[in-house]
């Protein structure tokens, strides 16, 4: 069998794929159960701000780095893409509404949240079953998504289920 040419470019037809439907796309990668976090910083003001995010990963032990992505069409895109810290909050399976609030209107989410003061003054929610505070290492390009990267310089857990995040809905593990 001839050695195959690793440097040879594709074929046009194989370079071209077919446009992706979005919605099905969106549906597809809904059937991937994820935990539910609430990324938390601070503004350029010093003010609290705070979203859902079931896209976050660990990515590395040594050293200590995690990754989520932020929507850049999202109200507090600009925040997250400046700030120098933040904190997930991994949520428990009692902390549904919490989840819905942080995707909710942007505005007064903070109200009335049980939540201290963390690295910086960065909001760590209460009831939460992990925490993670980070320092942003490094920014990725995500098409329509910035990826940070966090060094986790400090961590906490707590007992508890986790808020699960499946086809549109949350939801609570079961052992098998």
């Amino acid at each position: 069998m001839p050695a195959m040419d690793r440097t040879a470019p594709a074929p046009a037809a194989a370079a071209r794929s077919p446009p992706i439907d979005q919605r099905s796309f969106r549906a597809a990668l809904g059937r991937f159960v994820t935990g539910v976090t609430v990324v938390t910083a601070l503004d350029g003001a010093g003010g609290p701000v705070g979203l859902t995010v079931n896209s976050f990963n660990s990515v590395s032990l040594d050293p200590p780095l995690i990754l989520w992505s932020i929507d850049r069409r999202g109200s507090f895109f600009d925040a997250f893409a400046a700030c120098e810290r933040f904190a997930v909050n991994v949520l428990s399976v009692g902390q549904k509404d919490l989840a819905a609030r942080f995707a909710g209107a942007p505005n007064g989410r903070f109200d009335g949240v049980a939540a201290e003061p963390g690295l910086d003054g960065i909001p760590l929610l209460q009831n939460c079953i992990a925490w993670f505070e980070c320092r942003t290492r490094q920014r990725f390009d995500g098409g329509d998504h910035l990826i940070l990267v966090g060094l986790v310089e400090r961590f906490a857990q707590s007992p508890g289920q986790e808020l699960l995040y499946f086809a549109g809905s949350y939801g609570a593990a079961t052992a098998l």
